[in-house]
């Protein structure tokens, strides 16, 4: 049975303004895999904590990975190495990831567990999968009304990369907190864009095990 990840960062959890287009590409996925089990990451919880002292101290000091210091960091890997697709739902805050999807990526990018050094950079250890990774920003970042930078997409996609996950599509709900109009308009050019890349996303699934 397929198994899809779903990581939510917005701060708004499941009322977030851009939850339409994460139930549509969920009914999409559905189609194709109707057993699929969704497995839910709520970043807002109060679970997900910044990482501590005791962590750092144990990612410098390569501590086993049973060590109690790993333990979130341990789940949340556990649970990305168990997906057979990742989808990261998030807004775009101050040009770039929210601080509660950063937290995840310091609990999942971990030396010696989900990367190697190597003398030419980092090696992921994980398998790829395909990760569709939808972004929500209030404002305009690219094309014709584009008014802010973003360094979101250059870095997740690093970021992701940098364990192996490489197969990674992204569709942006743009000016979102500019009216109900344009909202909008996002939401419908949002979903308009899963479904034109969904297919290509999955069009190799089959070399993932999926």
């Amino acid at each position: 049975m397929s198994k899809i990840l779903v990581v939510n960062a917005s701060p708004n959890a499941y009322a977030s303004s851009g939850r339409p287009a994460i139930e549509f590409l969920l009914a999409q996925l559905h189609s194709v895999w109707p057993a699929a089990e969704v497995v839910y990451r709520l970043l807002s919880g109060p679970e997900i904590i910044l990482p501590s002292a005791a962590y750092a101290a144990a990612v410098v000091e390569r501590a086993a990975n049973d060590s109690s210091a790993f333990g979130l960091s341990e789940t949340l890997i556990g649970e990305l190495e168990s997906c057979d697709l990742l989808i990261i739902a998030t807004p775009m805050h101050n040009f770039t990831v929210p601080a509660a999807l950063k937290a995840w990526i310091d609990y999942v990018l971990r030396i010696n567990r989900t990367f190697d050094a190597a003398p030419t950079g980092k090696v992921g250890r994980l398998k790829d999968r395909p990760v569709m990774i939808v972004v929500t920003s209030g404002g305009f970042h690219s094309g014709e009304r584009a008014n802010q930078k973003d360094f979101l997409t250059d870095y997740l996609r690093y970021a992701l990369q940098t364990v192996g996950l490489e197969t990674i599509r992204f569709v942006y709900l743009q000016g979102m907190a500019t009216g109900q109009d344009a909202a909008t308009t996002a939401v419908n050019a949002a979903i308009d864009r899963i479904g034109f890349v969904l297919p290509d996303l999955l069009a190799g699934s089959e070399g993932y095990g999926i």
